[in-house]
C-alpha cells in the first residue's frame, strides 16, 4: 500500500480524532454583566476533552486503570467574542498530537456558527505510583488512535 502524504492523513483522520459537545452557559458562569467569566472556558474545554477521550476509549478512568495520570502542563485560550448566560455553544476538541503527549485543540462556536473562543491543552503521561513523567505514548492508546487513523484512510 502506498503511503499517503501527512497532510492527507490529517485531513482524512481529523473527524475521527475529534468530538463535540453542545452546552448552554449556566447562570452561575456569568459575572454581574451577564458575560461568562473567563475561567469557565476551561470547564467547557474539559467537557469536550472528556467526550474526545471517551471516543478514543481512554477516558480518565481508563487512564487511571493504566497506572497513569495525565496532568495538563500547558494551556492557552484566545477569546474572540464574549458569551453570556443562556447562550448555546458547541465546543469541539481535536487531537492534534499524540506521540509523546496529548495536544488537544479546542474551538467554541455560538449558535450562529461564529467562532468565539479557541485554545489548546497539553497533557503528559505520569506514572501514578512514582510521579515520574513517562516518555512515549502507552501502547494501548497508540493502537486505538492508529486504528482510527487507518480506518479513515481505508474509507
Amino acid at each position: 500500500m502506498k503511503r499517503r502524504p501527512a497532510r492527507r492523513l490529517e485531513a482524512a483522520a481529523a473527524p475521527r480524532l475529534q468530538a463535540s459537545v453542545t452546552l448552554t452557559v449556566p447562570f452561575q458562569d456569568a459575572d454581574p454583566s451577564g458575560a461568562a467569566w473567563h475561567g469557565n472556558y476551561f470547564r467547557y474545554f474539559d467537557a469536550a476533552r472528556c467526550a474526545l477521550l471517551d471516543r478514543l476509549d481512554y477516558g480518565y478512568r481508563a487512564m487511571a486503570a493504566s497506572g497513569l495520570v495525565w496532568p495538563i502542563v500547558d494551556t492557552r485560550v484566545r477569546f474572540l467574542r464574549s458569551v453570556s448566560f443562556d447562550q448555546r455553544l458547541e465546543v469541539t476538541a481535536s487531537l492534534e498530537e499524540w506521540q509523546y503527549r496529548l495536544h488537544i485543540g479546542y474551538a467554541i462556536h455560538d449558535a450562529d456558527g461564529h467562532r468565539v473562543t479557541e485554545g489548546y491543552t497539553i497533557q503528559v503521561p505520569v506514572d501514578a505510583a512514582t510521579g515520574e513523567m513517562c516518555f512515549g505514548m502507552p501502547a494501548a492508546l497508540y493502537e486505538r488512535i492508529d486504528g482510527l487513523v487507518r480506518a479513515a484512510l481505508d474509507e
